[in-house]
């Protein structure tokens, strides 16, 4: 499977590699060595903190080398009347009588409590490509649905200051 991530995507993971592999892994070695000084590792505490964040790290390189490595490059540019990605858009859901303003972003850069949408979870699906006015139904499951529709589109490009997803 091959994640749809823009340039900047790929250039945000390179650069948190880059730190990972060069500043963190040397600093997470020497707290290993100092803390294996202790003495007695099956009831070292701080020895067993230090593997697992040196593990932590370890972790999360061969993550990102895989997402950089299967990634499809994808344009983050659309119609100038139409959902895109990082546009900023004014929904309106008429079943709370609410508004939101959200960005529909890739995989790795959502945060929904920030209303950063995946441009693949079902809402960030419906939303792309509409234009104002347009509505639209989410489907949340198989018994469940709701409407929504676009009041406004404030055409927006990439500033990056989407943090990369953690796990």
């Amino acid at each position: 499977m091959h994640d749809e991530l823009t340039r900047k995507d790929i250039a945000k993971m390179k650069e948190e590699l880059d730190y990972r592999r060069l500043e963190l892994m040397p600093q997470l070695i020497e707290e290993v060595k100092r803390c294996r000084a202790f003495g007695d590792l099956s009831e070292n505490f701080e020895y067993k903190a230090a593997k697992q964040a040196q593990n932590k790290n370890r972790s999360r390189i061969r993550y990102l080398e895989g997402m950089i490595k299967t990634a499809r490059i994808i344009d983050d540019r659309s119609a100038a009347d139409q959902v895109g990605l990082f546009d900023r858009v004014e929904i309106y859901i008429p079943e709370d009588d609410e508004v939101q303003t959200i960005q529909v972003v890739t995989t790795v850069r959502c945060d929904p409590r920030r209303g950063l949408i995946s441009k693949e979870s079902p809402f960030g699906q419906q939303v792309l490509g509409k234009k104002v006015g347009d509505s639209f139904t989410v489907p949340v499951s198989d018994t469940y649905s709701y409407e929504a529709v676009v009041r406004a589109i404030e055409k927006a490009e990439d500033d990056g200051s989407a943090p990369l997803m953690q796990f």
